[in-house]
């Protein structure tokens, strides 16, 4: 295997690296502050579709750390991105938060379920069976199915949360049709959030706290990769999956030392 180039941009998960349910993980606030310091090009990336930028903002901000808006790249703006390239001022019929109506509606789509292009499922606390049945009688009519993102579960103090790609998979069941996932681990993410600040594969780092989604889409994106155990995928658990990350490091403290 080649020697890798030294890192000189950082894409880098929130939920489970940066944050944990509104709580700052110690560290991450100076692993921010020294990326900026350095001049390092660096996005933060979500698969959580709820929120828009400025929301995440301002809801890191409160936790102490300091992340510019246009410095955040969601799944619900890639998600808006890819429809706009595909059908240019389209409809949609939207199962989601204002992170994701937000985005569709700048892009230009019509929210709508009138025969829409797409049926467009997004994150939700309080996913509605009114909604899901009409999203599943949409797609049987013919609408295209677009997911935000695969992940199954989401974090809650409580303990996990169905998340959308449990919801997709319901739906898939009662249509007999797959929706094509947007979100981390599609490469079309990564790639595009690699292409949002100039950067390149062969000089990336991909920082998560998900094998599944984190560490696939940085390894297919061509990127190094750190996974930290402050999030879904435990320690133990690594070694289950068919591929490695790059780096295991218990906490994104431990990765201040490789900003140069």
């Amino acid at each position: 295997m080649s020697e890798r180039k030294p890192i000189v941009s950082w894409l880098t998960d929130m939920d489970g690296v940066l944050i944990h349910e509104g709580s700052l993980i110690p560290g991450a606030d100076e692993f921010i502050k020294r990326l900026r310091d350095s001049g390092r090009r660096f996005l933060v990336l979500t698969n959580n579709s709820i929120y828009t930028p400025r929301d995440l903002r301002a809801r890191l901000a409160h936790t102490g750390i300091d992340v510019p808006e246009e410095a955040i790249w969601t799944s619900a703006l890639a998600t808006a991105q890819f429809l706009d390239s595909q059908r240019p001022e389209g409809s949609a019929y939207v199962i989601g938060e204002a992170g994701l109506t937000t985005a569709l509606h700048e892009a230009g789509y019509v929210l709508t379920d009138n025969d829409p292009d797409y049926v467009v499922l997004g994150e939700t606390r309080n996913y509605s069976f009114e909604a899901i049945t009409r999203a599943i009688r949409l797609i049987n009519d013919g609408s295209r199915f677009i997911c935000t993102n695969p992940d199954a579960t989401g974090p809650s103090l409580e303990g996990a949360l169905p998340a959308c790609g449990s919801v997709a998979a319901l739906i898939t069941k009662a249509t007999g049709v797959e929706p094509y996932f947007i979100g981390k681990p599609n490469p079309l993410m990564m790639r595009e959030a690699l292409n949002k600040i100039e950067a390149h594969s062969e000089t990336s780092a991909m920082v998560g706290d998900r094998m599944d989604t984190d560490m696939l889409g940085g390894l297919e994106a061509g990127l190094e990769t750190f996974l930290v155990l402050t999030g879904v995928t435990q320690a133990d658990e690594v070694d289950r999956f068919p591929y490695v990350p790059s780096t295991v490091v218990p906490s994104i403290a431990d990765l201040i030392q490789y900003v140069t």
